[in-house]
């Protein structure tokens, strides 16, 4: 293979990777949901965050420098039996700012923006936004985790070319992607989690967590591709098999189905404890 084409394949595999994190990220549901709309002839401009990890309550700011123009929102914990709570957004200078109020890790809360001027109400959204609650994650453990995953499917696609036009690379990049994949998905990815939500593994057979379940999946493709290079050098079926399932994966919006607090299944257990503090106190009696 000449020396210009190895450049070539290996552009197209990080432009591959280029499109699907950005892809991933900008779909997933951390993402801030942003837009804007039209009051008083200005155009009010947004970006309300999704995903929090101060310990603090969580500001989302809008930049609304006419002073006549107020604003309140509506809160309640997602999924909750609670009741809406309704609040006025704070005036700081030029901004609105509306303050939810701070959740365990993995805690969830719903809320709608509603902005008023000369006695019409518009809301921001459609519908409710929803933010995450998580904690802070080191930046030793982000960096590798980010590096190592950018890593792997640069490798997983770049050995899905080399089998597809069978190149005699095929075996070290499989080696490649199926190590990079473990360092940072299974190795960074669990420390991040227990950092953010506390606990390491979300995924099955312990939850729905999706982004556990994708490198779950990607890990054994690659093991079986691994296997069948290990045993036939020139074997391309089970590489391309699983460069096709790990890109597939990584299309996948990230953070989807992930980590979330109960907040029903916490209520109808306080009540089922109350109940029988009820019952035993009437026994007592």
């Amino acid at each position: 293979m000449k020396a210009y084409t190895k450049v070539l394949f290996w552009f197209l595999a990080v432009l591959i990777t280029m499109f699907s994190f950005v892809y991933q990220r900008m779909t997933g549901p951390t993402y801030p949901v942003r837009g804007s709309v039209e009051i008083n002839d200005q155009e009010i401009g947004y970006s309300l965050i999704r995903s929090y990890d101060g310990d603090s309550d969580a500001p989302v700011e809008i930049n609304v420098p006419d002073e006549d123009i107020k604003g309140t929102f509506k809160y309640k914990r997602y999924p909750s039996y609670d009741e809406w709570v309704a609040d006025s957004l704070v005036r700081d200078g030029n901004t609105l700012i509306a303050y939810i109020p701070h959740q365990p890790a993995a805690g969830k809360v719903k809320y709608l923006i509603t902005i008023h001027y000369s006695g019409k109400s518009t809301d921001l959204t459609e519908e409710p936004v929803i933010i995450r609650f998580r904690d802070p994650v080191p930046t030793w453990a982000i960096i590798p985790h980010v590096l190592f995953m950018f890593f792997a499917m640069v490798l997983s696609a770049r050995a899905g070319i080399e089998a597809i036009t069978k190149g005699g690379g095929i075996r070290w990049l499989t080696y490649a992607s199926l190590i990079t994949l473990i360092i940072g998905g299974l190795v960074f990815g669990p420390i991040m989690q227990k950092f953010a939500f506390g606990e390491y593994w979300t995924g099955w057979p312990l939850g729905t967590d999706l982004t556990d379940n994708k490198t779950a999946v990607a890990f054994i493709f690659w093991v079986i591709a691994a296997i069948a290079v290990w045993k036939n050098p020139k074997h391309c079926t089970w590489v391309i098999v699983a460069a096709v399932v790990t890109l597939i994966i990584y299309l996948i919006p990230h953070s989807l189905l992930g980590s979330e607090i109960d907040f029903t299944e916490k209520e109808q257990m306080q009540d089922k404890v109350g109940y029988i503090v009820e019952s035993f106190s009437c026994l007592k009696s």
